[in-house]
């Protein structure tokens, strides 16, 4: 059997990029760790009744009041267990992680829409880091930036992006045709048929995927824990390593409280874009 060396290949390939571009890995870090450090600051910056009742009322005007009593009676929950700021921090990493993969996924996702051979080229790329276990992604990130919340965040937006991709790219392509004609015959440039067509119609498959991107991040929180993430990863991880049973079950149940609150929030909001369209 021939040895191809896939795995030296590529452990050669990780150390020439350490060694040769730690500078730009130190800016993409920097730029990283100021938005995660802006959004923990958001949300700890009030009293956590009053971002409580916050989170209740987006929920009750995007949701229902269903929603909105489950969201509040969860995180007066998650507060009495004593884990808001470590759910905070959680937060703040999937909204990180969320956002930074959506500055690259929706352009990628339009040019795919746009271009075959784009999307013939991205298509077994999302395949294969859909298809890599979440583990493997720890490891350049930890070379790269590492341990700590960055490389938490840079393997969380990574393994989180290919659905905001995929649905981009599918929304924009299922866009009827007359509408787009109708478009050009009312003399649109190809920017103005994107931003004020395509794009609003194609809305709630975005944020289907957008979504998607959400709840896959949110799944990556305790193994991000492995690598010094914080927040509830650390707590459920503290919890197996530890065999602490009752402090892994509340952070578990911490998780699940946050992930109903985003995905019924982020759905409604995708559901209220298609009524309206």
């Amino acid at each position: 059997m021939i040895d191809l060396k896939i795995g030296e290949t590529f452990e050669n390939i990780i150390n020439w990029l350490v060694e040769n571009w730690s500078g730009f890995f130190d800016g993409i870090s920097n730029g990283i760790q100021g938005i995660l450090t802006g959004f923990e600051w958001l949300l700890l910056l009030a009293h956590p009744l009053v971002v409580i009742g916050i989170f209740a009322v987006l929920a009750w005007f995007t949701a229902g009041r269903g929603i909105a009593i489950f969201t509040l009676i969860g995180f007066l929950l998650i507060f009495n267990l004593g884990f808001w700021v470590v759910t905070m921090e959680t937060l703040a990493l999937v909204l990180t992680a969320v956002l930074v993969a959506l500055i690259f996924a929706i352009p990628i996702g339009i040019w795919a829409a746009k271009s075959n051979t784009v999307q013939n080229v991205v298509r077994p790329i999302l395949d294969f880091m859909q298809t890599l276990p979440a583990f493997v992604y720890l490891i350049p990130a930890v070379l790269f930036f590492k341990l700590g919340e960055v490389p938490a965040v840079v393997s969380t937006l990574i393994f989180a992006l290919p659905p905001a991709v995929r649905l981009t790219s599918l929304g924009i392509r299922q866009v009827p045709k007359d509408i787009k004609e109708a478009g050009k015959s009312f003399g649109s440039t190809p920017n103005q048929i994107l931003f004020k067509v395509e794009l609003p119609v194609a809305l709630p498959t975005i944020l289907a995927g957008i979504n998607q991107t959400i709840m896959l991040a949110l799944s990556m929180v305790v193994i991000a824990g492995m690598i010094g993430a914080g927040g509830l990863g650390n707590e459920v991880l503290k919890g197996i390593t530890q065999l602490q049973i009752g402090l892994g079950f509340e952070s578990g149940i911490s998780i699940v409280i946050l992930a109903i609150f985003l995905d019924r929030v982020t759905q409604a909001l995708g559901e209220g874009s298609s009524k309206h369209r």
